[in-house]
């Protein structure tokens, strides 16, 4: 093979790949200039080089929404650094997935195993993408709302684009009269993404947390020299804070602080009491 012939498979095969110069000809060379079975090569040097990068730490990447007839879903998929969180290829990956996940109604297990619009399966592509791009890339949590209880709501936090972002909430409220009270959705969405409840009302947060959050309390407290009386009575009045600061209904809402959230829900209460069924926030990385 000429010289020529050489560099312009190299480039035919980076155009199909999106993998290096170098890599490309040393899988030319290895299948004797063959584009299909380098192409093969490619791919399995690419699941060997995946698997190693699934060691390391995927805390940015991007979040997406997807709505369409009341119904909604959410998925995060996280890569190493911002710069890859940029690259078209990857938010084009993201996107495709976002339309899957929405089919697949938050399930990644099928999710995984759908086939993408290329007509491989999204975890082969996931395994080349990480292979082109060579970061960690990671399908990492998905939701879906359906519509057959309640309005559901979205609120994307500094848009990259229409439903994507790097925070985004959705709330599903029982209540909602369209033209009467429809508009207080994406408000309380927008609180939920600003503010981060950890549950809906005291008595559904997580007892291990409010148990942890009490010890560490009692720590402070007994650390600082205040008599074990006293302690006991800091301590009830600190958890308490912490209860309320963290259930949904009992915040301070972020569009006045005179009121809370369960003042403005009963506000713009219409036919019915407005009530929160359920919500979910998810922010890029968090806990990762």
């Amino acid at each position: 093979m000429s010289n020529k012939d050489l560099l312009d498979n190299i480039k035919k095969l980076r155009e199909m790949t999106g993998v290096g110069f170098k890599d490309c000809k040393v899988a030319l060379d290895e299948t004797k200039g063959d584009i299909e079975k380098s192409i093969e090569f490619l791919r399995k040097k690419g699941i060997a080089k995946a698997s190693k990068k699934m060691s390391r730490t995927a805390s940015e990447g991007l979040a997406l929404v997807k709505e369409f007839e009341g119904q909604i879903s959410l998925i995060e998929i996280n890569s190493e650094t911002d710069f890859v969180a940029k690259n078209q290829d990857f938010i084009n990956f993201c996107k495709e997935l976002s339309e899957l996940n929405y089919k697949t109604k938050g399930n990644i297990k099928k999710l995984n195993d759908t086939k993408m619009n290329n007509g491989s399966l999204v975890k082969d592509n996931l395994v080349n993408l990480i292979a082109k791009i060579g970061e960690k890339i990671t399908i990492r949590r998905a939701k879906f709302f359906d519509n057959s209880k309640g309005s559901n709501f979205s609120y994307v936090h500094s848009s990259i684009e229409k439903g994507i972002g790097k925070i985004i909430s959705i709330v599903k409220l029982d209540g909602i009269t369209k033209g009467k009270n429809d508009d207080i959705g994406s408000k309380v969405a927008m609180h939920i993404a600003a503010s981060n409840p950890l549950a809906i009302d005291q008595d559904s947060i997580d007892k291990s947390i409010v148990n942890k959050e009490l010890e560490i309390i009692k720590a402070e407290i007994t650390n600082s020299g205040k008599p074990t009386e006293m302690a006991e009575k800091i301590s009830k009045g600190k958890i308490s804070k912490f209860l309320n600061d963290n259930s949904l209904l009992n915040q301070i809402w972020i569009m006045d602080p005179k009121k809370k959230v369960l003042d403005v829900l009963k506000e713009n209460s219409s036919d019915k009491p407005l009530q929160v069924l359920d919500f979910v926030r998810y922010k890029v990385g968090e806990g990762v």
